[in-house]
């Protein structure tokens, strides 16, 4: 019995010894992986501190893969950059861009009373489905946006459901359109990431690609503009006096609004490859002196990409 005793008593010694050794292990395991977590957030937040932006997301197209993201998944007012998916929805329902699509009426007057940008069209003018749709994207002309949709869909309100269902299609969770033209609305916002996602689907279209690389385009002449509307891209009018230092900014969409602040979505060429670069949030001061800090953002971004 003594023997027995003796051997249960060293067996249970032997076992919670282990147990120690295995409590002891998963502690130094746990303050480990802690210690890792912690690091990496601390990491993350100096990394987002650079950025002045409220949401970054830069997105490698020839690699298909994240390169950058700050806050990519937070919902925020978009502005124009809403004409990205305006001028998307309309190049699926147009079967001749040649065909004749007047500027409403109703939409030149709503681009007036808002202060909206303007490419310079009036009321009635017998405009193209192609001169609506580069004035959108190049010049964010309001008036064309919104032209453009009633053309398209009939009503307004018909368009933007278009718009949100062309959203959904695409699984763009953090989408939402009130409007063809990005003016403020509590229901018009979109995130950095699903605006790159949106952006890198709609360049498999070939209309959609020349459209946002272009810098400039002249419309056709009507009677209102017999040489037709000269427009030059919001993107490629500002870098002009940008130097870029081993890559190539070749497209783009911006917009601003009290509430958006500065947006830019760019896409960009370096080593061979293309960026999709998005900034959305940036603030500024002054409506009349909006600085450059959306743009120095951007390319500061793709000079540090490697």
């Amino acid at each position: 019995m003594l023997t027995k005793y003796l051997i249960k008593k060293k067996q249970k010694k032997v076992y919670n010894r282990f147990m120690r050794k295995i409590r002891n292990l998963l502690i130094i395991i746990l303050t480990l992986a802690l210690g890792l977590y912690i690091g990496l957030r601390i990491r993350k937040k100096i990394e987002n501190d650079k950025y002045i932006s409220k949401a970054v997301y830069v997105y490698n197209l020839t690699d298909d893969k994240e390169v950058l993201a700050k806050n990519e998944n937070m919902t925020l007012p978009m502005a124009s950059l809403t004409k990205i998916m305006t001028v998307r929805v309309a190049l699926k329902h147009i079967d001749d861009l040649a065909g004749l699509a007047p500027i409403d009426v109703g939409a030149y007057q709503r681009a007036v009373n808002m202060n909206a940008s303007m490419a310079g069209f009036v009321g009635g003018e017998t405009t193209t489905y192609r001169d609506l749709l580069y004035a959108t994207m190049l010049a964010s002309a309001g008036e064309a946006a919104d032209s453009l949709a009633i053309n398209v869909a009939g009503a307004m309100g018909d368009f933007v459901k278009m718009m949100n269902d062309e959203a959904k299609n695409l699984g763009l969770k953090h989408t939402s359109y009130a409007n063809a033209d990005g003016m403020d609305d509590p229901e018009n916002y979109q995130s950095a990431k699903d605006c790159a996602m949106l952006i890198k689907d709609s360049l498999n279209d070939g209309n959609f690609r020349a459209i946002f690389t272009k810098k400039e385009f002249q419309t056709t002449p009507t009677a209102d503009h017999p040489n037709g509307v000269y427009i030059e891209s919001t993107i490629f009018r500002h870098l002009k006096d940008y130097h870029q230092n081993g890559f190539e900014i070749i497209g783009g969409k911006s917009g601003t609004t009290d509430n958006a602040g500065l947006c830019w979505a760019t896409l960009a060429e370096k080593d061979g490859k293309e960026y999709i670069v998005i900034v959305m949030g940036v603030p500024y001061s002054d409506i009349n002196n909006l600085g450059d800090s959306h743009i120095q953002e951007t390319l500061r971004i793709l000079e540090n990409i490697r």
